[in-house]
């Protein structure tokens, strides 16, 4: 595999997926920061602005940064999987040791057309590598792929 190849990104929708992901997350600090500003206890603003910030820098900067910190490359005989942002994991899972593939979708990453495809490998330290972000019908095509170089070294 050569390192000098550019890291095919994630699908767009990743980010999307994301931030609506947050904006779920964020939605009961912002209501109990709400019935906190309703009491009256403290002025106003105290509880509201803080929470509003934060829940703004995790709904729009944090997902983007994590979509630019990820990529994959598939090669022949192996998936090499790159997170991460303040820790960098690069992972390279080759096909001889997969047990088995999973692609996986929950209800938003299925709203955006998208799918997680996990590898389960033999051993037990990094046993499973997941590849969030990937279009449905790419993951798709990746375990089909995947599949079929295992098959042609069982042979």
């Amino acid at each position: 595999m050569e390192e000098t190849e550019p890291l095919t990104p994630l699908h767009p929708n990743h980010v999307k997926a994301m931030r609506l992901t947050a904006i779920i997350a964020a939605v009961p600090f912002t209501i109990a920061a709400l019935a906190a500003e309703i009491t009256r206890l403290l002025p106003w603003g105290v509880f509201l602005v803080p929470v509003a910030l934060v829940a703004a820098i995790i709904i729009i900067r944090i997902p983007l940064r994590r979509y630019h910190a990820r990529g994959y490359r598939l090669a022949e005989e192996r998936l090499q999987v790159v997170r991460g942002m303040l820790f960098r994991r690069d992972t390279v899972v080759p096909f001889g040791r997969v047990q088995h593939i999973d692609v996986d979708q929950g209800p938003i990453e299925r709203f955006y057309g998208l799918a997680t495809l996990t590898l389960h490998t033999a051993g037990s330290h990094n046993a499973s590598v997941s590849l969030p972000g990937l279009a449905h019908e790419d993951a798709l095509a990746m375990r089909d792929e995947i599949r079929a170089a295992i098959r042609r070294d069982t042979q």
